[in-house]
């Protein structure tokens, strides 16, 4: 399959460079994870749980599920230290076709909606501190009313993938300045919150109304509901996988990321959430989608408001550049592995990267963006993805029992019940959204069903490819 001229493969059949170390896992794994979410996902929480106890139980619950997956990912990321995570742990414990349903859901469904929301939060943030309305409308498009917000997000999704289009040093200098930005916003609002008395806020700009058949505020139900925006702004705990290939020392260092990185996101979510909640009343957060920005105002006025959301615009517009530059690589890989369209593996003869899986994401992306509003986004995102979360946490059960012999440098602690507590909470967080947005569910799962002839179509013709002429 590969050219005399082209890098060798390691032990692990790896050919990317292993460059990457302990620092710079953990780092991967906490700039993936906190973008939009923890900027955004409280005020959506807070429409389902306005009372304080269950409002920080949901983010401690959320905290501990994403550990138990990181602490499971940890030694599936030991045993297959491969560009690919989590294509590659379902690929490895239960075959082809689940492994291609899960590069199917990134390409129609997982990278469009996560660039969408992250997209949206970067340029809602960007029009507060130009001082515009983020909803004012654009244009109507096909019946569809696309507001400034989105036009926006639309054309940073084009510049994100034209910069990762041309090469992976443009990309890296945007990743580390949004990464500084956005460890320093978190820092100030912590410090000033735990500092300052804030003062009181205006009136809430928009009211949300909640839907006639919404179950009760803070009941079990809207509870199940509420951690979809709390496991939302937690995803990314499994994004160092997908780079496992190019950590050194990976059967140490990719562990140490997922455990480490994942305890570090957790720690920062809980301490800032404190800090919101101490500044804008519950009953008032679901109308403040800028919480940042406006607990920052409330503690020293406009100009922390416009540091803040400057901060959180660049910030999370390198959480979209980061995740524009990784996404591609899962289509890539798997076009490699003959389990995707071939013009999907083509490297682009200049730049050296998978330009065409780029051109492929940024016109989902700018589809979907223009087409669905944060929450939703966040949504497809979350109840797309914890299926084959679960999957790829159940592959450590089923390889324990299958190839129990096999080297494992870590071993998931507190096995079996980490990883099914995992379980449940995954079929806890499904069933209730399956009941309770019962239309929404099933169109995000028909939509990864509907890869499952695609893949016979595409394998009946790779075996004619095959076969000797």
């Amino acid at each position: 399959m590969h050219g005399e001229g082209e890098a060798r493969a390691d032990e692990w059949g790896e050919r990317l460079p292993r460059s990457l170390g302990t620092f710079s896992a953990v780092a991967v794994l906490v700039g993936s994870t906190i973008g939009s979410g923890i900027f955004r996902s409280p005020a959506v929480v807070a429409a389902d749980l306005d009372r304080l106890l269950p409002f920080m139980l949901a983010w401690i619950i959320g905290g501990l599920v994403a550990l138990a997956g990181a602490l499971t990912f940890a030694e599936l990321g030991g045993m297959f230290p491969r560009t690919g995570g989590i294509y590659v742990y379902i690929r490895e414990a239960f075959g082809e076709l689940p492994a291609f349903l899960f590069g199917w859901a990134e390409l129609l469904i997982l990278r469009p909606a996560a660039y969408g929301a992250i997209a949206v939060t970067s340029a809602e943030y960007t029009w507060r501190v130009l001082g515009h309305d983020p909803k004012q409308l654009l244009v109507v498009l096909f019946g569809l009313e696309v507001t400034i917000s989105q036009g926006l997000a639309a054309l940073f999704i084009i510049v994100t993938g034209a910069i990762n289009y041309r090469g992976v040093t443009l990309g890296a200098i945007v990743q580390n300045v949004s990464t500084a930005l956005k460890v320093a916003a978190i820092v100030v609002l912590v410090a000033l919150g735990l500092a300052l008395v804030p003062e009181a806020l205006p009136p809430v700009s928009e009211v949300v109304e909640r839907a006639a058949d919404a179950p009760p505020p803070s009941s079990m139900a809207a509870f199940g509901l509420a951690m979809v925006g709390v496991l939302w702004a937690y995803d990314g705990w499994s994004d160092v996988g997908f780079v496992g290939g190019e950590i050194r020392d990976p059967a140490k260092n990719i562990p140490r990321a997922f455990i480490g990185g994942t305890a570090i996101v957790v720690g920062l979510y809980l301490v800032i959430d404190l800090v919101y909640v101490k500044v804008v009343p519950l009953d008032q957060m679901p109308g403040r989608p800028l919480i940042a920005a406006d607990v920052a105002e409330a503690l020293i006025g406009p100009v922390g408001a416009l540091f803040v959301a400057a901060a959180v615009a660049v910030s999370t517009f390198g959480t979209l550049n980061g995740s524009m530059m990784t996404g591609p690589r899962i289509f890539f890989a798997m076009a490699e592995d003959r389990l995707f369209f071939p013009a999907l593996s083509k490297v682009h003869p200049v730049h050296g990267t998978p330009g065409r899986a780029i051109v492929l994401s940024i016109v989902l992306g700018v589809v979907f963006v223009s087409s669905r509003g944060f929450a939703e986004l966040a949504d497809s995102f979350v109840i797309g993805i914890w299926p084959f979360y679960a999957l790829a946490v159940a592959a450590v059960i089923v390889l324990r029992r299958r190839e129990p012999e096999r080297e494992r440098p870590y071993r998931t602690w507190g096995y079996p019940v980490v990883p099914l507590l995992f379980l449940i909470a995954a079929l806890y967080l499904l069933g209730n959204y399956a009941v309770r947005e019962t239309q929404k569910f099933a169109l995000d799962i028909g939509i990864v069903l509907s890869g499952v002839p695609v893949y016979w179509i595409w394998n009946r013709r790779k075996g004619r490819d095959s076969t000797p002429g």
